[in-house]
């Protein structure tokens, strides 16, 4: 028994040195979980505490009876008298639940090692290989012993879990792809603990998020890195589209032959990571009409007319440039205005001038009103709203000529 016993304490120090984890942690979770499995096996009536002695390994079980009264507030007891129930066998129930402990102490050391370690790299672009994929997420491999859950539930299945996949894109195993840490799941707290998150990585990471693509554009162009080119807005629709609005300190550079690089080459490669997702990149301008005008771009624009009030901005484009403006489905208009953060109202020139004409001719004349109207108008030049009368220009009010 002795022997078993002290076999069993070399073998908790022993992991203890080689996993970097404090011996003591370990023996006193081993002690919490054989209290709890004496319990039951024993069949205690009150609840029972164990030591493991750190020198020799010796196991002691005792049950913990109340003393004295309980206090009257809280009907808890303040003193409790230690009864020895030491079984015998003892160390054989131990060996068996140190296995299941050392397994839930490594596990909760390796996750809380990676939450220390990743916590504050929250936005930071990685580069991973995929090792795995399920219906609601796939798994990536960081390094060693290190990885990542890129989710794509079904959000209406799945309200609270989250869709980090753009749509369309598919993974294939050992495939390279590069993501954003959006989220480190954090093992000691309570609050927020995800369906099965024991079995899943701690670390969330996504290809639909907006800064993924500040990212790419860090890595590619070095102006941005230094910070001569700012990027001061996006607009995207993972997978399909996207809308970038950049802006320089240096008034010679321009921004966004910049991001475009030689012969499209920079631009071309956050397009090429990004699975050929389109990336329009625009100007920014601290002018509201002159920046939703480039947002729209690559329609070509009129005029644009904004009531910073309602934040409403009219914006005019040739007749050939309104399919254009508006894009398929509405895309183009939609991703300016996100872009921008104006509402837009887009409308051809040929409609802008009817208009024009049509507000024009309806304040010069009265007589645009339906001939089925009196046509009799007061001094204050105020018409009549009464309907005329058969063969008639007057209403019964209004004699022919002669007002009533």
């Amino acid at each position: 028994m002795a022997d078993e016993e002290l076999s069993l304490i070399e073998a908790l120090q022993d992991l203890a040195h080689e996993r970097k984890i404090d011996e003591f942690y370990i023996i006193e979770r081993l002690e919490d979980s054989l209290a709890k499995s004496y319990e039951r096996i024993l069949d205690l009536e009150y609840d029972a505490r164990v030591t493991i002695d750190r020198q020799t390994g010796r196991i002691y079980v005792y049950e913990l009876v109340p003393v004295g009264e309980p206090d009257e507030e809280t009907g808890e007891y303040a003193e409790f008298e230690e009864r020895d129930v030491t079984p015998s066998g003892v160390s054989r129930i131990a060996a068996q639940n140190a296995k299941s402990v050392i397994s839930s102490i490594v596990r909760d050391a390796a996750r809380k090692g990676i939450y220390e370690e990743f916590s504050d790299r929250v936005g930071d672009l990685i580069t991973g290989t995929v090792l795995q994929g399920t219906p609601d997420f796939t798994i990536i491999k960081i390094r060693d012993g290190v990885e990542a859950e890129l989710p794509h539930y079904d959000t209406k299945r799945n309200p609270s879990e989250r869709n980090e996949r753009p749509a369309g894109e598919h993974y294939r195993h050992n495939q390279r792809l590069k993501v954003l840490i959006i989220d480190v799941r954090d093992p000691q707290s309570e609050e927020t603990r995800t369906k099965g998150e024991h079995a899943r990585p701690s670390i969330v990471v996504s290809r639909t998020h907006r800064d993924l693509i500040r990212r790419l554009f860090e890595i590619e162009v070095p102006e941005i890195y230094d910070g001569v080119v700012e990027i001061r807005s996006i607009a995207r629709e993972p997978g399909v589209r996207s809308k970038i609005a950049v802006s320089s300190r240096e008034p010679n550079l321009d921004p966004v032959g910049a991001c475009v690089g030689p012969k499209g080459s920079r631009v071309r490669m956050v397009v090429e990571e990004l699975r050929n997702e389109r990336v329009d990149v625009i100007q920014w301008s601290d002018d509201p009409a002159a920046y939703i005008a480039n947002a729209l771009s690559p329609a070509k624009v009129n005029s644009v007319s904004v009531d910073r009030d309602t934040h409403h901005a009219t914006v005019v484009v040739p007749d050939d440039q309104l399919s254009l403006a508006i894009g398929k489905e509405g895309q183009n208009a939609r991703l300016a205005a996100h872009l921008t953060g104006w509402h837009i109202d887009i409308k051809p020139a040929s409609f802008m001038g009817d208009s024009l004409i049509q507000d024009e001719e309806d304040a010069e004349s009265p007589e645009s009103f339906d001939d089925e109207f009196c046509a009799y108008v007061s001094e204050d030049g105020v018409r009549c709203r009464n309907h005329a009368r058969p063969d008639s220009k007057f209403c019964g009010v209004h004699a022919e000529g002669d007002p009533a």
